[in-house]
């Protein structure tokens, strides 16, 4: 059964907060009272008050341990939101961090800039005033679900495998593929599926690629560990098809030295053809960095890629210094919009021009467009609107074995047909 998302969970069912120890800091004497009133709606227990950053600062220090949570304003006299998280970084002075304003939402993206370069910060996610209840209970139980929803199967304190762990594994047949669907949004039928790699470790359990792809990047054992996900990804295609399931493309991830590799594309084209899979049958997802890094040798594998049937994607388009550039140039079929402009869509003007934008850009090329990282009904309704094509994310399903996919789709067909509209 897959877990329900963030958006479905109401302050019945959320985590309790019981007890908790909480600081809300607002020069505005009405918005604080009003936070605090959502936070008891919540039952927050010990919920402390500041008016700006240095009475936020005295009353963190009179306080024996860490806060549970500190929910702060941007826009304060004295020292601002933005001196106040750095602060609360610095110190270690809280677990969780909400920042809201009414300002411009670009400097709350700086906020969240911020955090993803220092995860250690806590922050759950910034929010525009006026705060809404159940946005503040989204992210507050990120709190509660922090390793899984919000960060599924990541764990930085683990070192990255040596290459002697991984070529161990890869003989040992550790790696296998997860796949996650991606969705029409006219429809809400399955149109593919994206194979994304774990690590099945015998000691640690399931493992996801930020342990080791770093590790595995620009060294030869990458063209074996690749080679392996395609000969599963193969065979996956060839039991779903005796099942009878209808035609799904599944998108794999190429690095950029097996992108630029001529024997590598040789050995990969061979081996798909010994299979009797069709070309079409797959997508090869390759991101801006990768067709730069050795741009003559990546353009021209791509190309025989294409001439052979085989769909490519542009991942993670729209994080990139030239992204716009790489698409024009290259024989795209897919343009994966990175989630940072999908996700919140809904909510913030500026993703919303720069989703619209890139949106605009893959329709007037006739090339198919998939958003990534839909979490919200709120930012599939967007998209949807907006006239994306494709959606791939949380709302709809977390990556998942093969085997689990026939059943997902007898289990969430209505819902997400009712997400398209179509009931």
């Amino acid at each position: 059964m897959n877990t329900p998302p963030l958006t479905d969970i109401t302050v019945a069912d959320a985590p309790s907060w019981a007890g908790r120890r909480v600081l809300v800091v607002e020069d505005s004497v009405v918005q604080r009272g009003y936070l605090v009133g959502l936070l008891r709606q919540l039952n927050f227990g010990e919920i402390l008050e500041a008016g700006d950053g240095n009475e936020a600062m005295q009353v963190l220090e009179r306080q024996p341990s860490p806060l549970y949570l500190v929910l702060t304003d941007l826009e304060m006299p004295g020292m601002d939101g933005i001196e106040l998280t750095c602060q609360l970084r610095e110190r270690r002075l809280t677990e969780n961090l909400i920042v809201v304003s009414a300002r411009d939402p670009r400097l709350l993206e700086i906020i969240e800039n911020m955090a993803c370069e220092d995860t250690s910060m806590g922050l759950l996610g910034t929010l525009l005033k006026p705060v809404q209840l159940d946005s503040l209970t989204q992210l507050l139980c990120k709190a509660g679900d922090r390793g899984s929803d919000c960060a599924p199967l990541a764990a930085p304190q683990l070192p990255q495998a040596s290459l002697e762990e991984l070529a161990q594994a890869l003989t040992r047949k550790e790696f296998v593929p997860y796949f996650q669907p991606k969705v029409a949004m006219q429809t809400g039928h399955l149109k593919g599926v994206e194979a994304l790699v774990r690590w099945n470790h015998p000691e640690r359990g399931l493992l996801a690629p930020a342990h080791f792809i770093d590790t595995l990047e620009g060294h030869p054992l990458m063209a074996d560990f690749t080679i392996d996900m395609v000969q599963q990804v193969l065979e996956r295609i060839l039991d779903w098809q005796s099942h009878g399931l209808p035609p799904l493309t599944v998108s794999v991830n190429l690095s950029a030295d097996n992108l630029a590799d001529r024997s590598f594309i040789d050995r990969l084209i061979a081996q798909i053809s010994a299979s009797g899979v069709k070309p079409a049958s797959l997508v090869w997802e390759v991101t801006e960095t990768s067709v730069m890094r050795q741009l003559s040798q990546a353009l021209t594998n791509m190309g025989r890629l294409r001439l052979m049937g085989f769909g490519l994607a542009m991942d993670d388009f729209g994080i990139g210094y030239s992204s716009m550039q790489q698409f024009a140039r290259c024989p795209f079929t897919e343009l994966k919009i990175d989630r940072a402009f999908v996700n919140g869509a809904a909510q913030w003007p500026n993703r919303h021009m720069v989703l619209k934008s890139a949106l605009d850009l893959g329709q007037s090329l006739g090339v198919a467009t998939v958003a990534e990282g839909v979490e919200t009904v709120e930012d599939w309704k967007l998209l949807r609107d907006l006239g994306c094509d494709m959606a791939q994310g949380y709302l709809l399903a977390k990556p998942m074995p093969a085997e689990d996919l026939v059943g997902w789709i007898r289990q969430d067909r209505r819902r997400l047909r009712a997400l398209a509209g179509d009931e």
